[in-house]
């Protein structure tokens, strides 16, 4: 109950709160989304990522560990939800969002302050959650880009349209400053850790422009799937690659963890750059946020019971 209660004030009801609020102000002042997004995909989430690369601490071992089950497991989704946007018949455009609320998860704005709040005894599960993160800021940026580019009709441009997103480049900088020690001056450190701060807030706002008409009482069934396999699919497959691949306490907590989180809002705001059923990607990222108050309080105890430390 303590952990339910904390995951819930600490991090849900933040997060719904400026959603809601972003939501109230589109239907006051109509906000330019085509603004907010660029804001978001140009500014904001290329500082996010350079921060995530260029603060982590990476130990080898643990690190070559954690690399096998993140490329086992979301190997494992990807083939699914082929498999399933197969299976329900998707045109090409939507199989390519519902795949991505599947797949993606937002490991990092909910993720990490998660992870601190559970692991607050073990430092390890807060910096697996860190080096996860990562992972899937290159996923993201990768797989997800390459899936909403080839659902606008641009498969055959995908790897010009990839490498003009600047959060790869972001990324890869961040590879780069780190691997070679690069030192980054305080004139440019300070606003650039300004500007990421801001990301939390100006995402969430957009999610709830994005939903702000949305009609929530008649939600497509096919969300319903998005959020199964996100939320219930993901975090069985992980606990499956666990125990396959001798995994235990806080590394196995961590990731058991780390896969119940839900759809990524970066796919709500890809979905918005690239036109690719921005609603529908909206609703998905918003139902999958608000029942994994009930899910990720179900992972951590799965977790805990199923590994517990030192045992």
């Amino acid at each position: 109950m303590a952990v339910f209660s904390g995951i819930l004030l600490q991090v849900m009801v933040p997060m719904l709160l400026i959603v809601g609020l972003g939501a109230g102000l589109h239907r006051f002042f109509h906000l330019d989304l085509n603004t907010l997004s660029k804001l978001n995909m140009y500014v904001l989430l290329p500082a996010v990522a350079f921060i995530n690369v260029y603060d982590s601490e990476l130990d080898g071992k643990v690190l070559a560990a954690i690399l096998e089950f993140l490329l086992l497991q979301n190997s494992g989704l990807i083939v699914l939800s082929m498999m399933m946007a197969k299976l329900f018949k998707l045109e090409r455009s939507l199989s390519a969002v519902f795949q991505n609320t599947i797949v993606l998860n937002n490991s990092g704005n909910f993720g990490i302050p998660v992870s601190q709040l559970v692991f607050h005894q073990h430092p390890l599960g807060a910096t697996i959650q860190i080096m996860v993160t990562i992972f899937q800021n290159f996923l993201t940026n990768t797989y997800g880009v390459y899936q909403f580019v080839s659902g606008n009709g641009k498969r055959g441009k995908w790897t010009a349209e990839i490498w003009k997103n600047p959060v790869l480049h972001a990324l890869l900088l961040g590879v780069v400053c780190r691997w070679l020690h690069i030192p980054i001056p305080s004139f440019l450190w300070a606003p650039l850790q300004r500007v990421a701060d801001a990301f939390l807030a100006i995402a969430l706002f957009t999610l709830g422009a994005q939903i702000a008409y949305a009609r929530f009482t008649a939600l497509p069934p096919l969300v319903y799937v998005s959020v199964f396999g996100r939320l219930i699919l993901s975090p069985l497959l992980a606990a499956s690659l666990i125990f396959l691949l001798g995994m235990d306490g806080v590394t196995a907590q961590a990731l058991l963890i780390a896969s119940s989180y839900p759809c990524s809002r970066n796919t709500a705001l890809y979905a918005l750059e690239y036109d690719c059923h921005p609603d529908y990607a909206a609703q998905a990222v918003l139902v999958s946020t608000l029942l994994s108050a009930i899910t990720v309080t179900g992972a951590v105890y799965a977790a805990r019971l199923l590994f517990p430390i030192g045992g």
